[in-house]
């Protein structure tokens, strides 16, 4: 493959980027040094840049093209350098986990560089004292690695296929030659005469699914954005990145015991985290009225995991760019009582799927692919503007492999998806699940939301609240101490301290009173959205690019 066109989501993400508004996504991956695996720094970084530069989507970049008039094209760098895209990056002495997410999001802060292929990787070791450096991780140190994918490059669920390369589980597999890439042909922009007519036809199909959506974008669009001041900010330019664990088993007795889907209680606790958080800064709550809650954008993939792998190797047109719609989910932060926030987002999500990814405002992304590549090139800052009319946050996630990986024989410990900011808005949040725990990244404007650990750390425990409802303990409000509240506003009920858990790379500390561990119940039946962690898991064999 030489050139192929990019696809209209891919290229509204090109020119939606500003200097102040980075249109990268990312993952930070923490592993444990195996003794005896030499894994010196050096050697990280080395084997780290072979395994991406075995990616041959990796080597695309963005060229403009004549045709058609304000579009552009992914050609191979000739000049491509690998090793100007994987760098080696010390940490000062301190906490690891802590300075890990301090330079993580400064990273993220930083656009990537435009004219070369739009990716980076560090690898970033040291910390705990200050006693890193050569050697630092073969004497049993953490170290982790941030990956950086333009999102014209690739969207969430891709982004597994292309960065799932640098595991020693999917580079074996393709070293070994299975599951070989088949280059496909570039997308061309004249058909031919004999897909005349059938294009005529989908078009016209599309228009009218265009049309409709618009109509709900319209209907669905606010004027009034008082309620949700703690998630708006005029963008600064920084980065701030929190994290937190949960555990998995303890989101799959939630729903056990109260149905719906592992999905719908994980929307559940970042609703109520976000109540917790901001009744902690003195925020004014929402009215009890759910048309004034925050709303979530709730990313739905277009391809299932087996797709995914498409074009990650021969980056065909066939899987690759962008193929994903939305869900809107109006946040039920004005709700005090825990469970009902569940039954909220449940019967919310339940409608959503009745009416599929496909309908309504929030399959707003399925629009680009209706629009000329001019459009996409002039209306870019109109629509940047745009998103706030929509909805308030992003809460994503994206399905890992099922296997325990590794990389260079070190562990994979944690890893913790990052998404970009809308404009206008203060905060993204990541969610993925492995090795038996659901790992959160928080992204946020650093100015804008320097309390973010705080956000992190009430994730556990408004899941605590839930899962003392599985036992017919009554869940109770939330911060440890308790805010001075503006005038009319509400306080909780009673003030329960969750689970000690690090804001950053922690694991949660069990409570004494939990119920003893339960089986793991059976996968649930499958649904199209980008947040299936459990349904819908990528296999090694289909990332094996």
């Amino acid at each position: 493959m030489t050139t192929e066109l990019l696809a209209p989501l891919d290229l509204a993400f090109w020119h939606l980027e500003s200097p102040d508004h980075p249109m990268h996504l990312g993952a930070l991956a923490v592993f444990d040094a195996a003794p005896g695996s030499a894994a010196d720094d050096e050697a990280l970084v080395e084997l780290l840049a072979t395994r991406a530069a075995a990616v041959p989507r990796l080597r695309m970049r963005v060229r403009d093209v004549l045709l058609p008039v304000g579009g552009a094209a992914w050609s191979v760098d000739k000049d491509f350098d690998v090793r100007s895209h994987v760098r080696h990056l010390e940490l000062p002495p301190g906490d690891f986990a802590e300075e890990t997410a301090r330079l993580a999001g400064e990273l993220m802060e930083r656009p990537l560089e435009r004219g070369i292929p739009p990716w980076e990787m560090y690898v970033l070791t040291g910390g705990e004292g200050g006693e890193g450096g050569e050697g630092g991780a073969q004497a049993g140190r953490s170290f982790a690695v941030l990956v950086k994918l333009h999102h014209a490059l690739a969207d969430g669920m891709r982004a597994v296929a292309i960065g799932a390369g640098i595991f020693d589980q999917i580079a074996d597999a393709r070293a070994a030659g299975t599951r070989r890439a088949r280059p496909a042909p570039p997308r061309s922009w004249l058909p031919g005469p004999w897909q005349v007519a059938d294009r005529a036809r989908d078009r016209i199909g599309e228009l009218g699914r265009a049309l409709g959506i618009g109509a709900s974008v319209v209907r669905a669009s606010r004027l009034d954005l008082r309620a949700t001041t703690a998630l708006v900010a005029g963008s600064s330019g920084t980065r701030r990145l929190a994290t937190a664990v949960l555990a998995l088993e303890d989101v799959r007795r939630v729903r056990k015991e109260h149905g719906g889907t592992v999905n719908d209680v994980l929307l559940a606790t970042v609703a109520g985290a976000l109540r917790r958080w901001m009744l902690e800064r003195g925020e004014r709550l929402p009215d009890c009225d759910p048309r004034t809650d925050p709303r979530a954008l709730v990313p739905v993939s277009g391809r299932r995991p087996s797709r995914a792998r498409q074009g990650a190797g021969a980056g065909g047109s066939s899987g690759s760019g962008n193929m994903f719609s939305a869900y809107l989910l109006g946040l039920p932060v004005s709700e005090p009582d825990p469970l009902s926030r569940l039954t909220a987002v449940r019967e919310a999500m339940d409608r959503n799927k009745k009416d599929g990814p496909s309908r309504g405002p929030g399959a707003v992304a399925l629009l680009a692919g209706q629009l000329h590549p001019l459009a996409h090139r002039l209306g870019a800052p109109l629509a940047g503007n745009a998103a706030r009319i929509l909805f308030d946050v992003l809460v994503t996630s994206v399905p890992l492999p099922r296997a325990t990986l590794s990389f260079g024989g070190c562990p994979l410990r944690e890893i913790y998806p990052m998404a970009p900011l809308a404009r206008g808005q203060s905060l993204a949040v990541g969610l993925t699940t492995y090795g038996g725990q659901v790992h959160v990244g928080l992204v946020a404007d650093g100015k804008a939301l320097p309390d973010l650990d705080g956000l992190a750390k009430n994730m556990t425990a408004e899941l605590d609240a839930l899962l003392r409802t599985t036992s017919g303990e009554p869940a109770t409000g939330v911060p440890t101490v308790e805010p001075a509240l503006p005038a009319g506003v509400r306080a909780e009920p009673g003030l329960a301290p969750g689970r000690a858990v690090s804001a950053r790379a922690g694991r949660p500390a069990r409570a004494e009173t939990a119920a003893p561990a339960e089986a793991a119940p059976a996968a649930e039946p499958p649904v199209p959205v980008q947040l299936a962690l459990i349904a819908e898991p990528a296999e090694p064999a289909d990332l094996a690019r």
